[in-house]
């Protein structure tokens, strides 16, 4: 009888040809090698199937299903998996080669841990280093302190049990862009949860897959993630709010959205003013009636020093 993997890498990908190779040679890179990659190929049109049956390393499996979002993409994922923890994973991101030997090593050392996660280092679409994003807490008591306040966790980073997160229902579907978060708070309160302070994966910021600036959502958004967060239900009702909101903002304004966010990362976690402008001048362009991205383009020519004191001060 074959031996059962001792975590399994679970990775949904919808149309992630541009990446998804790079982002599974990097798990196959890994030191701790008892594991599978289970790939869930959410009704990709483009190569990403082909590229990945390019590869021909045993430990990857393949689950192909109808579009039908992250969501459900990964409670189909969980359902399959044979292991009993869990490393999520992203198709356009990349695995320092110690990260599943380390995250195994610690939930095995510590059994009332359920959640753990680290921080990463962003890079950009072409995979030039960006900055260092720093998690809002690291230990389970700065965590649960704040968790109700802020995401305490970078999604492909985390690494959690298989049984709990089932018990606790999985990924909501109708939390549409706050699948993670939703069930963070959830976890939480089964168990402790911290994040290394070491990089362990690599974020690749690209205009297609990174998460809108809050500040840019419908205020309808806004009213009903923060009930949802605050509550822990959130109806199918409230779900197709979401997800018209979600429809109503346009491509345009999605990167315009990204070079806006692209800009501050230069000014604030990486001063690189010059680069900050290209993308702040970008984002103008695409939507030139967003007065607060003019603030952030006079803040550019601004020194070091005094960014760092109005980033501080914020």
């Amino acid at each position: 009888m074959e031996k059962e993997p001792q975590i399994t890498v679970l990775m949904p990908v919808y149309n992630g040809a541009g990446y998804i190779q790079e982002a599974i040679e990097s798990v196959l890179r890994q030191t701790f090698t008892d594991f599978e990659l289970l790939i869930v190929n959410d009704g990709s049109t483009d190569d990403t199937a082909e590229i990945i049956g390019a590869f021909s390393d045993k430990r990857i499996r393949v689950l192909h299903r109808i579009n039908g979002g992250v969501s459900a993409a990964l409670n189909t994922g969980l359902e399959e998996a044979k292991a009993g923890y869990i490393a999520r994973f992203d198709a356009d991101d990349l695995c320092y080669p110690t990260r599943l030997a380390q995250q195994y090593q610690f939930m095995r050392n510590n059994p009332d841990y359920v959640l753990i996660g680290s921080d990463a280092d962003y890079m950009t679409e072409e995979g030039n280093y960006l900055f260092k994003y720093v998690n809002i807490g690291h230990s389970n008591e700065e965590i649960q302190e704040q968790i109700n306040t802020y995401c305490p966790f970078i999604h492909s980073s985390v690494f959690y049990k298989k049984e709990v997160v089932l018990n606790c229902g999985g990924y909501e579907v109708n939390a549409h862009t706050f699948e993670d978060y939703f069930l963070w708070i959830r976890l939480a309160k089964k168990g402790k949860v911290c994040n290394f302070k070491e990089s362990l994966i690599k974020v690749r910021f690209n205009a297609s897959s990174v998460t809108v600036d809050e500040k840019d959502r419908e205020p309808i958004f806004v009213s009903v993630k923060k009930k949802a967060l605050t509550t822990g239900i959130i109806s199918d009702a409230e779900g197709e709010i979401l997800l018209k909101s979600i429809k109503r903002l346009s491509k345009t304004k999605k990167e315009s959205s990204y070079h806006r966010m692209l800009g501050k990362k230069y000014l604030w976690n990486n001063y690189q003013p010059r680069n900050a402008r290209k993308h702040i001048l970008k984002s103008i362009h695409l939507d030139p009636i967003k007065l607060n991205t003019y603030l952030l383009l006079v803040l550019s020519f601004f020194p070091k020093k005094i960014i760092e004191r109005i980033y501080n001060t914020k």
